[in-house]
């Protein structure tokens, strides 16, 4: 089963990269992928968990960092280094085939960083909002899914590395909520 996904992977990386190709997404998805970007997103938070929260904004602020240094740390320090993925965009038997829209960069392919950072962040997002605002569980899978779409339309990362770091985003983001919740640091 595993060589079969791995024979499809590069397959649906094309499909992405090379036949949804579009003047639209080529001005967007190099943006969705740009940190930034998200700066003024990332800055509202951080006000609004303070103005809103006083000091259990601080804690929440607290756990969205330990949310995004655990999944920086765990994908691009630990399982990066040891699978040694090569980027498809670094690939030799890709490269005649696909579509570069940014740098390549040196770095490993698997799993993916951005979706690991941005799924552990929305979801430790959507697990301390969700009962207030409803929105936020469509937005904050939205965003994540958006960023994470644009790293393979991109070229820099394959579907596995992304489905991946989907899944070690949301085990971290889940796993440092309900320990900062258990602390009682956040409701």
């Amino acid at each position: 089963m595993i060589e079969t996904l791995l024979q499809l992977d590069p397959e649906i990386f094309l499909r992405i990269n090379r036949d949804m190709a579009n003047v639209v997404f080529d001005k967007i998805m190099p943006l969705l992928r740009n940190r930034f970007f998200w700066a003024p997103l990332y800055l509202f938070i951080i006000v609004f968990c303070i103005k809103e929260y006083k000091k259990k904004g601080y804690y929440l602020i607290l756990g969205l960092l330990v949310t995004f240094a655990i999944g920086d740390l765990t994908a691009s320090r630990i399982i990066k280094p040891t699978v040694q993925r090569v980027r498809p965009c670094n690939n030799p038997e890709l490269q005649d085939k696909m579509i570069v829209r940014v740098p390549c960069g040196t770095g490993y392919s698997f799993p993916s960083a951005h979706a690991t950072n941005h799924f552990a962040l929305a979801w430790f997002l959507i697990l301390a909002f969700h009962k207030r605002w409803k929105w936020i569980i469509f937005w904050g899978f939205a965003w994540a899914a958006a960023i994470s779409f644009a790293q393979i339309y991109v070229g820099v990362h394959y579907p596995i590395d992304i489905l991946t770091g989907t899944l070690l985003g949301t085990i971290i983001g889940i796993s440092v909520y309900f320990s900062f919740k258990k602390l009682k640091l956040i409701d």
